[in-house]
C-alpha cells in the first residue's frame, strides 16, 4: 500500500512538472510552461511573443524536446492574461518596455522557477520571438548567466542608459531584411554596439522576410526564412550547449 501511494505521488509530481507551472511574483500569479526531457538535458529558456504563451510557443517547445532539450517558457504577463486584441497586446508590451526593472524581475523570477523545478540552468540558452526577442536581449544586458541569447525578429534597439557590458553569453540574431516594424538601422546599430563592446555575436538577415516571419499560419510567415533560421538555430544549440 505504501509503495502504491509513493508511486501515485511520484506520478503527480511528474505531471505537475511537465506542463503549466504556476508561481508568484509580488502576490500575483504567473503561469509558465515547463517541458523537461531529463534532469541533465540542456535548458532552453523561452520568452513568448506579445500574445503570451500560446500554442505557438508550445509547438516550438515540442520541436525542441524532440531535439533533446528541456524547455521553460516564462510568463511575463500573469496567469490568464493572454491578449487577443491588438490594443491589449500593445498595452501589455508597452508597460514592460516602459518598466524595464519589472521586465527583468519577471524574467529572473521565471528563471529561478525553472531552477526550482530541477531544470539544468547551468547549461542554458535563452531565446524569444518578437516581443520575446526584445525581452531576451534585456536579459542579456542584465548579466543573466546563460551561454547564448537568441532573438527571432525581435526589437533590437538598446534602451537609453543600458548596454551589453555585463552580457555573459553570445548574441545570435535572426532578422528579416523586409521587416518594417524593426528597421534595418536597428540591426546595424546593434552589430556596431556588440562589436565595440567585444560581445561574441552572429547576426543573420533573410531577404523578403517581414516581421514575425516564423509565425506559422500568419500572413507574415515565410517558410524559407523560417526553415533556414531554425536550421542555424539548431546548429547554435549543438555548438553552445555541450
Amino acid at each position: 500500500m505504501k509503495k502504491f501511494i509513493l508511486t501515485i505521488l511520484s506520478l503527480v509530481s511528474i505531471s505537475f512538472a511537465n506542463g503549466n507551472v504556476t508561481y508568484n511574483i509580488d502576490g500575483k500569479e504567473y503561469e509558465g510552461y515547463y517541458s523537461p526531457v531529463s534532469k541533465t538535458a540542456p535548458l532552453i529558456f523561452m520568452v513568448h511573443d506579445w500574445d503570451g504563451i500560446t500554442e505557438y510557443e508550445i509547438k516550438r517547445t515540442k520541436m525542441l524536446n524532440d531535439l533533446g532539450y528541456s524547455v521553460f517558457a516564462v510568463d511575463l504577463y500573469g496567469k490568464g492574461i493572454r491578449p487577443t486584441e491588438l490594443n491589449d497586446k500593445i498595452a501589455q508590451t508597452k508597460y514592460l518596455y516602459s518598466h524595464r526593472d519589472e521586465m527583468r524581475k519577471r524574467l529572473n523570477t521565471g528563471f529561478e522557477e525553472a531552477k526550482k523545478l530541477g531544470a539544468n540552468v547551468s547549461n542554458t540558452l535563452g531565446m524569444g520571438y518578437c516581443f520575446g526577442g526584445s525581452a531576451i536581449l534585456e536579459m542579456a544586458r542584465s548579466g543573466a548567466n546563460m551561454k547564448a541569447f537568441v532573438p527571432f525578429h525581435g526589437n533590437l534597439a538598446t534602451p537609453e542608459g543600458e548596454d551589453y557590458k555585463n552580457t555573459k553569453g553570445k548574441i545570435v540574431v535572426f532578422h528579416g531584411s523586409a521587416d518594417t516594424v524593426v528597421p534595418f538601422s536597428e540591426f546595424a546599430s546593434l552589430a556596431v554596439e556588440l562589436e565595440k563592446t567585444g560581445i561574441n555575436h552572429e547576426m543573420t538577415t533573410y531577404s523578403g522576410a517581414p516581421h514575425a516571419f516564423t509565425v506559422f499560419g500568419a500572413k507574415s510567415y515565410r517558410e524559407d526564412a523560417d526553415k533556414k533560421s531554425w536550421k542555424r538555430f539548431t546548429e547554435v544549440l549543438e555548438e553552445t550547449l555541450k
